[in-house]
């Protein structure tokens, strides 16, 4: 058993003040006092809503440790709400607003002055990322970049296609020049796994297309998006972005329910997203791009190469502790060769190390949503009550906001695992014999994002996959769920996702084709030339 996984280390994770790094050290707490609207940065001086980080301190004697507060940041109100819609749709102006009506290159640009801004802040982003949501620094550091990567793709993707736009399109004696055209205003909401990813690479194309936004940061991983705000001002125009901060029913509620709002990116759980749309006077009137749960399987054949399999599986499961929801959920292994590849899975999983988001490879990192850790105790308490071993050594052990990864066999249908999200560091292994269980098992779920397939026999694998390829919307071929390249579409069906997420699709899903059209002659082709899209 690898050290890291005894107790008594468990049980002396968390460091001593002394102990943290001085260039990991968060600094100062952050008292954010100001919030984002009609082109300024408004002073609050009302309640605010304090952050701690799931690391803990601990001190030299014997008493617990204790979270690290980081800050605070506002809790705005109905009013303040009110001010940001008003501020955004005046910006829209019904689509004759200065941005809506911009250039396409204009608004690129300006996008380009946020990559650089941003830049300019990776630093105080990823230390807030490690501090706020227990992100390792090296995943931290690589949503940083990838963000920036996608949002250069995204703007490459469009003056392609603007290009491409400037062609007129000439049919049966009809000349058109076709377009994307904004929807007016949006509501961009992020998830706390991947804060700023996923919150800029939603809102930025919809800014592109010239909408304008409105964007409330996750409730965990909301002071990283502190240091932007004052790129976001200096960029684009008074109302295109404004922040909200607060308790989402307080502040999401009256802008919703004004009907004004034209489009709604959220990633997070159905539940909420149910009632985000629910609040919305015509909800067959709002665009929605959803990226919700997920329980990936994963199918390890008879044939499949254990240890590959075994490391595929493990990295696919605990990735930034199982918490994203492209991570694999459960596994389904193939009778025959259950026992090894169980062993040769929880020799991967034992050399997982564990420990503050700073140190050099760490995989297990502090979580950090209040009661997840009880709620994933009350899965393993469920399944250990039906049967279920934990077959790791020293699997499931937690302390505060740390849990060790714990491999739990065998599970099956009357567990509550085998069809709850766990997003946690638990993995749930069940065994079959034929084939059509793990298949069934797809096609029952209320999910459908992605599977993962493990073999060798290329015809049994090319047959699951066309059977899958109608049940979830990604076939992985020997490697774990995940939603890069971001080239490729990320969606899902049933209660998974609702529209398709990627540098391209996203684009289209925050907007909507238009064209002006006219019986082809001189006079014509000169109108259409003068409305053709314009990159210069």
């Amino acid at each position: 058993m690898n050290k890291i996984m005894n107790k008594k280390f468990l049980e002396n994770v968390f460091p001593t003040p002394d102990a943290i790094p001085r260039p990991h050290h968060p600094g100062d707490a952050i008292d954010q006092r100001h919030y984002l609207c009609d082109g300024e940065l408004h002073f609050w001086d009302g309640p605010v809503e304090e952050v701690f980080s799931p690391v803990h301190i601990a001190d030299h004697d014997d008493s617990p440790p204790v979270p690290f507060r980081l800050g605070n940041y506002p809790k705005l109100g109905q009013r303040e709400a009110e001010k940001a819609l008003d501020a955004a749709c005046r910006a829209y102006g019904r689509g004759r607003g200065a941005w809506p009506a911009m250039l396409v290159e204009k608004r690129i640009e300006r996008v380009e002055r946020l990559l650089a801004g941003m830049s300019d802040c990776r630093e105080q982003v990823v230390r807030l990322l490690m501090w706020e949501i227990g992100k390792s620094r090296a995943e931290a550091e690589m949503e940083f970049t990838r963000t920036l990567e996608y949002i250069d793709a995204t703007i490459a993707e469009l003056r392609n296609r603007t290009c491409r736009e400037a062609d007129l399109v000439r049919e049966q004696g009809f000349a058109a020049s076709c377009r994307r055209s904004p929807l007016g205003v949006a509501l961009c909401l992020g998830p706390y796994n991947n804060p700023l990813y996923e919150t800029f690479t939603t809102m930025i194309p919809v800014l592109l297309m010239g909408n304008t936004v409105i964007f409330k940061p996750p409730r965990l991983g909301v002071l990283l998006h502190h240091a932007l705000l004052p790129v976001l001002r200096d960029c684009f125009p008074p109302g295109v972005v404004n922040s909200l901060y607060g308790d989402g029913e307080e502040v999401l509620a009256p802008v919703l329910k004004s009907g004004r709002i034209d489009l709604l990116a959220f990633i997070g759980s159905r539940q909420v997203a149910e009632l985000l749309r629910s609040w919305h006077p015509a909800p067959g009137r709002l665009r929605c791009l959803l990226g919700l749960e997920a329980k990936n399987a994963a199918i390890v054949l008879p044939d499949a190469d254990l240890e590959q399999a075994a490391a595929e599986c493990a990295l696919g499961a605990l990735a930034f502790n199982g918490q994203r929801c492209t991570a694999l959920k459960i596994l389904f292994v193939h009778q025959q060769i259950v026992t090894p590849f169980l062993e040769h899975l929880c020799r991967q999983v034992s050399s997982q190390p564990v420990g503050m988001p700073w140190l050099p490879d760490v995989r297990i990192t502090p979580l950090p949503e209040p009661g997840r850790v009880a709620y994933l105790r009350g899965l393993m308490a469920d399944a250990r009550g039906r049967g279920v071993r934990i077959i790791n050594q020293g699997g499931g052990e937690a302390c505060h906001t740390m849990m060790t990864p714990a491999v739990l066999y065998p599970v099956g249908p009357d567990v509550r695992l085998y069809h709850e999200e766990q997003f946690g560091p638990l993995i749930p292994v069940a065994s079959f014999s034929d084939p059509e269980q793990p298949l069934r098992y797809v096609e029952e779920s209320e999910f459908g994002q992605q599977v993962s397939i493990f073999g060798r026999d290329e015809e049994k694998i090319s047959g699951m996959a066309r059977s899958l390829l109608n049940q979830v919307c990604r076939v992985n071929i020997n490697s774990k769920c995940q939603r890069g390249p971001d080239s490729f579409p990320f969606t899902a069906r049933r209660n998974s996702a609702e529209g398709t997420m990627a540098v391209g699709e996203t684009l289209d899903a925050c907007s909507i084709g238009s064209l002006v059209v006219g019986r082809e002659n001189p006079a014509t082709q000169r109108i259409l030339a003068a409305i053709a899209p314009d990159l210069s």
